[in-house]
C-alpha cells in the first residue's frame, strides 16, 4: 500500500467520538427521556413544593406564638372597670382582649368556653383571681396566665389561678382531640386515594363514583367508632362522650373522603398532592393543637376554622369539655366540606363520562 493510500482517510477524535459515542450517547438520552418523562418530572417537582410547603407551614405557624386578642372577662367594681379593661386591652401587640361583665355571666361565658379566662378583681385587698379553662386548650391557657400576672406585677398585685375547667387525666396538654381528627382525617384520604390506586383516579361512569362514595360511609362509620372507642374505652383519654365523638368521627372521616376523590377526579393523580396540601401543609398546623389559633401567626389563625383539622378539633373539645356549646357552625362547616366533595365527585364524573362517549380522551375536567 502506497503512502498517499494510508493517509487517504485519517482517523481522528472528532470522527472517533462521533463514531464510537455517538449511537450510545443517543441511546442514553432516549432511555433517559422514557425513564424520566416530562409528566414524572412535573410530579416530582410538585412533591418538591409540597415538602417545601409542609416546611414553611409548620415552622411558620409554630416558630413564633404570640397570644394575640385572648377573650377575657374581668369583673371589677365600677369605679375600676374600665381602668382595668383599659389597661389589658392597651398591652402592646394586643395579646388580650378584655371586656367588662358581670360574675355569674363571665363564669357562664368561661363554662361556655365563650371566652378564655375571667379576672375578678378583689377591691378591698390585692390578690385577684383569675379563672382559666385549660379544656380550651393548655397554650393558650398560660398565655392568658403569663400576661395577666405581668400586668399585676405592674400594679404590685397578684392574681391567684384557678383551673374551672380542667383537662382530663388523660389528655396531657390537652392535645388528645388534635390527634385524633388527624387520625380521622389521614384515614379518610388515604381510603380515597386507595380506591382510586386500585381502580383509577377517575371513575369510568357517574354510578362508579357514586359506588365509591357509598362503600366510604361503612369505613367511615367504624372509623368514627373506632377512633372515639380508643380514646373513650381503650386508653380513657377522652372520657364520657363516645356517641358524640363517633358520629363526629362519621362525619369528619366521611368529608375527608370525598374531598379526595373531588380532587382525584378534577386533578388525577395530582388530586392526592392537593388533597395533601390542603389536609396537612395548611390544615394540620392552623387547626389548633399544639398552640390555639389565638397564638398563631395572622393567615393559619384565619384558616384554622375554615378547615375540616381546626373545626374538627375545637369540636371535640367543645364536646368533651363544654357540653359540646358553640360546636355548631364547625359541624356545619364538615358537612359543607362532605356534601361539596360528593357533588363535585359526581358532577366532574358526568362529565369526564360525556367526554369519553363523545370520543375525547378522558382526562378528566382540569387535568
Amino acid at each position: 500500500m502506497s503512502e498517499v493510500g494510508r493517509h487517504e482517510a485519517p482517523e481522528t477524535p472528532e470522527t472517533d467520538a462521533q463514531t464510537a459515542g455517538g449511537p450510545a450517547r443517543q441511546g442514553f438520552l432516549a432511555e433517559l427521556h422514557d425513564a424520566v418523562s416530562v409528566r414524572t418530572t412535573v410530579l416530582v417537582l410538585g412533591v418538591l413544593v409540597l415538602q417545601l410547603g409542609f416546611i414553611l407551614s409548620y415552622v411558620g405557624a409554630f416558630h413564633s406564638p404570640k397570644p394575640h386578642n385572648i377573650p377575657i372577662a374581668v369583673v371589677a367594681p365600677a369605679q375600676a372597670s374600665d381602668q382595668v379593661v383599659g389597661r389589658l386591652n392597651g398591652i402592646a401587640s394586643s395579646p388580650l382582649r378584655a371586656h367588662a361583665a358581670t360574675e355569674a355571666a363571665a363564669r357562664r361565658d368561661i363554662r361556655n368556653g365563650d371566652t378564655s379566662a375571667v379576672l375578678i378583681v378583689n377591691p378591698s385587698g390585692r390578690t385577684d383571681t383569675l379563672l382559666v379553662a385549660s379544656g380550651g386548650g393548655a397554650s393558650v391557657t398560660t398565655a392568658a396566665e403569663q400576661v395577666v400576672t405581668r400586668v399585676e406585677g405592674s400594679q404590685r398585685r397578684t392574681a391567684k389561678v384557678d383551673d374551672v375547667i380542667p383537662l382530663q387525666s388523660g389528655d396531657e396538654r390537652g392535645l388528645t382531640g388534635f390527634y385524633l381528627v388527624i387520625g380521622w382525617i389521614v384515614g379518610g384520604y388515604l381510603v380515597a386515594a386507595l380506591l382510586g390506586v386500585a381502580k383509577g383516579s377517575r371513575p369510568a361512569t357517574v354510578r362508579r363514583a357514586g359506588i365509591r362514595l357509598l362503600a366510604v360511609v361503612p369505613y367511615s362509620v367504624l372509623s368514627g367508632l373506632g377512633g372515639a372507642l380508643i380514646v373513650d374505652q381503650l386508653l380513657g383519654a377522652l372520657t364520657g362522650h363516645l356517641v358524640a365523638l363517633w358520629w363526629l368521627g362519621t362525619l369528619i372521616v366521611f368529608g375527608a373522603a370525598a374531598v379526595t376523590m373531588a380532587f382525584q377526579v378534577l386533578f388525577g393523580i395530582l388530586g392526592i398532592g392537593v388533597t395533601v396540601l390542603v389536609f396537612v401543609v395548611l390544615g394540620n398546623p392552623s387547626a389548633g393543637g399544639a398552640y390555639q389559633p389565638a397564638l398563631l401567626p395572622p393567615f393559619w389563625r384565619a384558616i384554622s376554622g375554615a378547615l375540616p383539622n381546626g373545626a374538627g378539633t375545637d369540636s371535640v373539645r367543645r364536646i368533651v369539655y363544654f357540653g359540646a356549646h358553640g360546636i355548631g357552625g364547625h359541624v356545619l362547616i364538615l358537612a359543607i366540606y362532605a356534601a361539596a366533595g360528593t357533588v363535585v365527585a359526581l358532577a366532574a364524573s358526568a362529565f369526564t363520562q360525556r367526554r369519553t362517549l363523545a370520543g375525547q380522551p378522558a382526562e378528566g375536567v382540569l387535568v
